[in-house]
């Protein structure tokens, strides 16, 4: 009998949910058929087999967040699958026949919880006075001042992951509440408590708990918003400085328009946004490439935090980054120095409109060596973006916009944009960022070096 894992999709995975089965018990399987959607920190992704055989069993419902490398569903040869030996069958549902009923009937919330989960290996022991437990529950616990020997790990070999740090806190709030009825003046959020604002769980600072009246809706986080926050959190901690130079657009804008009326009469007519018969280039296209650009003269740039280490990056990745509903995504584009404005732009928005559409590969946000964060065409002047670590530095764009500008003795309006650099400080000094920001102001200001 075959176990199919939860594999590791993304650099950052942790674990996945496995939002929803596409085969059921009892279907053939091939190697690369499409067992089930995955739901990462980055994407929704599709779960393929390679394995050979009958689906005998699924071991995990759909909705369910798993860790890295738990069996999520057995293939074997079409004998039917034993019951694992540590499943309590009094209270586990058997998924196997028929499966369509079994899912069409889920258990109470808290009853899946504790039955559909893979069964939960023994506490480790704390001998060396260490637990196995994920970089993320650690980080959870951690800030929660959850004690880790006293949970139970439901990941491989006794592992405690994120989740069960989650049904800890929950745990002990809810002992809390029952302890200190007379606090809980938020009955809707048991254990989170105005009454005693310095109460917590295990002696740490709780969250601020937001007021709520009536009308209000409390959004669950999904996988992408949770990790996006995680990651923002991560990078306050890194050492930084940004600085902001202003672009003179005038040139920029014209070459931009010169480009695309040269698109147009190659491939057909313009109409309204979108060119027909071939790309439109737009003003991240003509930073995307600037940036490569400048970026091979400034090779410190290309670089990443590694800990004990700084890591040059040879190749230049430039991410770009696109807000969608659920959180935020950073499409890359690999070795944007060395592709043209017309592949720079046809590649950025077929990654923007996968990335909104959650199904961008693990290769189409992995590997980015530099990122830009552009809010110009929500008309924001400027802003300062934030790292996106490990990479060493983010430019953040703001709208070109009409300045009164004095020139050969006359005020007149220029076009000017301004743009920041935010750097980490572990990495970049502030004469070679200032070095980079200065050249890269000078491409923007004369576009012809953008193409030759």
């Amino acid at each position: 009998m075959a176990e199919i894992v939860m594999p590791r999709l993304s650099d950052t995975m942790e674990e996945g949910v496995l939002s929803r089965w596409l085969k059921k018990v009892g279907d053939q399987v091939h190697k690369g058929d499409v067992l089930a959607e995955i739901e990462t920190d980055k994407a929704t992704m599709d779960l393929e087999s390679f394995e050979e055989g009958v689906l005998e069993r699924l071991l995990v419902e759909a909705g369910s967040t798993v860790s890295i490398g738990t069996a999520v569903a057995l293939v074997g040869d079409g004998s039917g699958a034993d019951e694992p030996a540590a499943r309590d069958d009094s209270s586990a549902p058997d998924l196997s026949s028929p499966p369509s009923v079994q899912l069409a009937q889920p258990l109470p919330a808290q009853a899946q919880t504790s039955a559909l989960k893979p069964p939960a290996a023994p506490v480790p022991t704390a001998q060396d006075g260490r637990f196995r437990a994920s970089p993320l529950a650690r980080k959870v616990a951690r800030d929660n001042g959850i004690d880790l020997a006293t949970v139970t790990g439901t990941g491989p070999e006794g592992r405690v992951v994120r989740a069960d740090i989650t049904d800890a806190i929950a745990a002990a709030r809810d002992a809390h509440a029952a302890a200190h009825p007379e606090s809980a003046a938020h009955p809707e959020f048991p254990g989170q408590t105005r009454a005693h604002p310095t109460s917590s769980v295990g002696g740490a600072a709780p969250a601020p708990t937001p007021h709520t009246t009536e009308g209000d809706e409390r959004i669950p986080l999904n996988n992408i918003r949770r990790i996006t926050a995680a990651r923002l959190t991560e990078s306050q901690a890194v050492p930084h400085f940004s600085l902001t130079m202003v672009v003179d657009a005038e040139k920029l804008l014209a070459f931009r328009s010169q480009v695309n009326a040269t698109l147009a009469a190659a491939g057909g007519a313009t109409t309204g946004e979108a060119t027909t018969g071939g790309a439109k280039i737009s003003v991240n296209d003509l930073l995307m490439r600037a940036a490569a650009l400048t970026i091979r003269a400034h090779p410190h740039v290309n670089s990443s935090w590694a800990g004990d280490s700084i890591v040059r990056h040879g190749r230049i990745n430039v991410g770009f980054a696109v807000a969608i509903e659920d959180g935020l995504m950073v499409p890359v584009v690999t070795d944007a120095d060395r592709k043209t404005l017309s592949e720079i732009s046809t590649e950025t928005r077929a990654l923007a409109a996968r990335a909104r559409a959650g199904k961008l590969k693990p290769d189409e946000f992995s590997g980015g060596t530099f990122t830009i964060s552009n809010l110009g065409m929500f008309g924001i002047d400027e802003f300062t973006a934030v790292i996106n670590p490990p990479e060493a530095a983010i430019l953040a764009v703001g709208a070109a916009s009409p300045q009164p500008t004095l020139r050969d003795g006359q005020l007149i309006n220029v076009p000017t944009m301004k743009i920041t650099l935010t750097v980490d400080h572990r990495v970049l000094d502030g004469a070679t960022a200032a070095a980079f920001l200065r050249d890269l102001t000078h491409v923007l200001e004369e576009p012809l070096r953008i193409v030759v």
